[in-house]
């Protein structure tokens, strides 16, 4: 038996350990070369009355496309997931300009999706990474709030300069993001409709990568899709399917709380079952290390280089947000989705080898969408996407909505495959290739130049 000394010691290592993780080597020289620094960054107040504020790392477009005048450019909008996830993990791991290493350097990123659009990142809700909570009161606990935020922010930065005004703004993410897209768009139309042109938020579309939208259709689908690729046997489907419909039966008689309990349950039962690294990417024999941007934002030089605030701890993932956000996770946006494909335009995609949001997963509360042109979307073409001569894909599209799935890519797509997704966002974006073909056209293979 351990003495209660034992223990507090015991702990107190475990903490210094944590800390170490997240700790910068001891050299501070700069991590920052002079070219990867954002164009803009800062912080956004979302509260005139409290110091609560959002921070923001703005990208301009390194090659506008064919020369299109400042003023037209678009700027995409990431939000990463969690809830509670900072989207410093997208800027610095994923499809930000530069991307750290095992060095806790940066390298160039080939997959960068600002090569021909602006790019913001912004750290949501607040809490979040970077961003302050002047209490945690202020956090936001549903959909509503954290849209509210986010667009008292967008409209601050576009403020910040007269060309921001009139370009368009698409809004993107992935993972619990795909419940903060819908209410942001969401927000945003109806927003909109109330003010005058000046005050408005251009937004011109919304993509959800492996998106978390419709959590009880969603976890109804973890054992089906496990099973059929040979991960679990039929006594384990069974059982997950039991539990599966534990959470689906707190989410129907509004029991959230246990309903979110329910849903973790299910992954780490699957995990369990299955053995694997990480369900975000079932062929990783080690999960993402995303851990990496951590330990390179808490260098003093970095924080400085960003505009950051020096005494905050960074953390990939805040767990006070995550806690906030408890009872929200297993609440619906689909009918958002709905609003928002009747009235602008929606991508979703999914990287082919997600075990938690992934194509078996999306699709389940797709064909569910109320949305006159479901039956035809679900009838369209899947059409053969490759990029460089390879191939990269699939593509699904009808009128507003577009679907692809990206092959050889777990959760993080854009890690996975930086130069594909690049493509496929900007594709989807400037509406070429597979997402520029009529409706009516017949099949065929769209090969993307890069």
């Amino acid at each position: 038996m351990v003495s209660p000394p034992s223990i507090f010691l015991l702990l107190l290592l475990a903490a210094i350990l944590r800390h170490s993780v997240a700790s910068p080597p001891a050299s501070s020289a700069s991590p920052f070369p002079k070219e990867a620094l954002p164009t803009k960054s800062g912080y956004l107040s979302v509260n005139s009355s409290t110091s609560s504020a959002i921070f923001y790392a703005f990208y301009e477009a390194q090659s506008p496309y064919n020369n299109t005048p400042l003023s037209q450019l678009p700027i995409l909008i990431w939000l990463q997931g969690g809830p509670g996830c900072s989207s410093m993990i997208g800027n610095f791991y994923e499809l930000g300009p530069w991307r750290v290493n095992q060095q806790f350097s940066l390298d160039p990123n080939p997959g960068s999706w600002n090569k021909i659009f602006g790019l913001l990142f912004l750290d949501n809700p607040i809490g979040t990474g970077f961003s302050i909570a002047d209490s945690i009161e202020e956090i936001p606990r549903n959909q509503y709030g954290v849209a509210e935020h986010l667009f008292e922010a967008i409209q601050k930065f576009v403020a910040l300069d007269k060309s921001f005004r009139s370009r368009p703004i698409y809004i993107t993410g992935e993972s619990y993001a795909g419940k903060y897209l819908p209410a942001l768009g969401y927000y945003t139309l109806h927003k909109n409709a109330l003010l005058p042109s000046e005050g408005r938020v251009n937004l011109a579309g919304v993509a959800i990568g492996n998106g978390l939208t419709d959590p009880e259709i969603q976890v109804g689908t973890h054992a089906v899709h496990t099973y059929n690729l040979g991960l679990i046997n039929d006594k384990e489907k069974s059982l997950l399917e039991k539990l599966q419909l534990e959470a689906i039966e707190l989410v129907k008689s509004g029991d959230w709380s246990e309903a979110t309990y329910a849903r973790t349950r299910v992954l780490n039962t699957l995990e369990n079952m299955t053995g694997l690294a990480t369900l975000y990417d079932f062929r990783r024999l080690i999960p993402y290390q995303d851990d990496l941007v951590a330990t390179f934002l808490n260098n003093v030089e970095a924080k400085k280089a960003l505009r950051a605030k020096e005494s905050i701890i960074f953390e990939t993932c805040s767990d006070v947000v995550e806690n906030v956000l408890h009872d929200d996770v297993m609440k619906s946006v689909r009918y958002m989705v709905e609003f928002l494909v009747k009235n602008t335009k929606v991508l979703l995609y999914q990287g082919q080898c997600d075990l938690r949001d992934g194509v078996v997963s999306t699709l389940a509360w797709v064909k569910k969408m109320d949305w006159e042109g479901i039956d035809e979307f679900l009838e369209a073409e899947r059409r053969i996407w490759s990029v460089g001569g390879k191939l990269a894909g699939y593509v699904q599209k009808w009128e507003s909505l577009s679907h692809v799935v990206v092959l050889n890519a777990g959760h993080l797509v854009p890690t996975d495959q930086p130069v594909n997704s690049r493509v496929m966002i900007e594709d989807w974006v400037l509406e070429k290739g597979l997402f520029a073909a009529k409706n009516s056209e017949r099949k065929n293979d769209f090969k993307r130049t890069i």
